[in-house]
């Protein structure tokens, strides 16, 4: 008995995926210091969600929703609020998921030592699995302030409740064009 279930268990384990990395599940939206969250980004604030988009879609969309003519797109995109002045500046960020897939390096030398051989790779599986997850990752600043989305910002409340709009109406409108007609 024992051994029949020492060998269920060792199959089970044999043939999981193990996870070494897993990205972060954001529901609606983060802010948080940029290199706590990727080290790629700044010590600044950044409003963060998750891009179930295409490549490039966020792009296109500000782009097209600023009317920017494809001139300082990713870097100081202005926009006001209560007749203040603010730049935002946005980043596509990739953090990819990482498991450990034993199956098939155990499978071939299970075969190896079966037919007595060795080197042979009956299966050419790999070993680690890649799955990115995409983010938007947004900065603001102003003349008045560096950093609009930190803890003692004046103009925090206010500016994060423009990207919450911002981040809805890029979700929900599938034709960019449309943005245009709705400033």
């Amino acid at each position: 008995m024992r051994k029949s279930i020492a060998i269920a268990g060792l199959l089970f384990f044999s043939f999981s995926c193990i996870p070494v990395r897993v990205a972060p599940s954001i529901k609606d939206y983060k802010v948080t210091k940029g290199k706590r969250f990727k080290r790629s980004l700044s010590k600044r604030n950044f409003f963060i969600f998750e891009d179930p988009k295409e490549a490039n879609e966020f792009y296109n969309y500000v782009n097209t929703k600023f009317q920017l003519n494809h001139v300082n797109v990713y870097d100081d995109v202005p926009f006001t609020i209560d007749g203040q002045n603010y730049f935002f500046a946005f980043y596509e960020i990739s953090i990819p998921n990482k498991t450990l897939n034993l199956a098939p390096a155990l499978f071939n030398v299970a075969m190896n030592r079966l037919l007595d051989t060795e080197d042979d790779t009956y299966i050419d599986g790999q070993d680690m699995l890649r799955k990115d997850d995409w983010y938007i990752a947004i900065e603001v600043y102003s003349d008045a302030e560096k950093d609009c989305l930190s803890e003692d910002s004046l103009s925090r409340d206010s500016v994060l409740a423009y990207l919450r709009g911002l981040k809805n109406e890029y979700l929900t409108i599938h034709n960019y064009h449309e943005t245009v007609f709705r400033n």
